[in-house]
């Protein structure tokens, strides 16, 4: 039984928390430590490691403090590179090379963002429980049979992006950088038809756009492609 919270998930910062009732992980820390520290009530100790996707301040803000407070923080050698901190606790791992922490086996995966080597993330326990973890990327290049739990960007739509260019709420020069670095519902829609979904139970739409996006739609549209739950934080 996996259980999910999410603390923030916007370009503001993403923090989210997962645990399979054995072993409580951090999926990115791209708050304030005082942010994280209250929103689960002070016990930041509670947590066996923190995986990080990339470099952006809106994922590994909170780094430091993090580190300091004696978690181990999971990435990529390009990541532990960018971040340019020297720290015992800083683990780079090598793409699709599995790791263990605590009782979850862990895969990571390679990426499509504007940084130096972003890593999504396969999540698996002894129970079965299977849950893919993949945000900031425009494209996912692999398919993942036996996910029962999917956390994944979806940061915009091409249609509202479109309208909103214009109408000039959104400058032109944003529409290509967010086409090479973020997950479109469209792309989103595509990815989850080529996934076999029968074992999912729950469907995050995570770093969803202030202004490119639309709650409501992108919950009705996933919720009947998929016939999933389908949550929004």
């Amino acid at each position: 039984m996996i259980e999910i919270t999410a603390l923030s998930s916007s370009s503001k910062g993403n923090c989210y928390r997962v645990t399979d009732g054995k072993t409580p992980l951090l999926l990115e820390c791209g708050i304030s430590f005082k942010q994280m520290q209250k929103g689960f009530q002070f016990r930041i100790s509670q947590f066996a490691g923190c995986l990080v996707s990339h470099e952006h301040g809106d994922h590994c803000k909170a780094i430091k403090d993090v580190l300091n407070a004696g978690i181990d923080c999971y990435m990529s050698p390009g990541t532990a590179g960018a971040i340019g901190l020297t720290h015992n606790r800083i683990k780079p791992v090598p793409v699709k090379q599995p790791f263990k922490v605590g009782s979850w086996s862990i895969m990571p995966f390679d990426v499509q963002h504007d940084v130096a080597e972003p890593y999504g993330f396969l999540l698996a326990n002894d129970a079965g429980d299977k849950l893919l973890f993949a945000t900031d990327t425009y494209y996912i290049r692999y398919r993942f049979p036996g996910l029962t739990h999917i956390m994944v960007e979806c940061n915009y739509s091409e249609k509202i992006l479109n309208e909103n260019i214009e109408s000039g709420i959104t400058a032109p020069v944003m529409k290509k950088r967010l086409l090479q670095s973020h997950f479109s519902l469209e792309n989103v829609k595509k990815f989850l038809t080529a996934n076999d979904l029968s074992k999912v139970q729950e469907i995050w739409l995570l770093h969803l756009s202030e202004s490119n996006s639309d709650e409501k739609i992108f919950k009705e549209d996933i919720m009947k492609l998929t016939g999933k739950v389908v949550y929004i934080p």
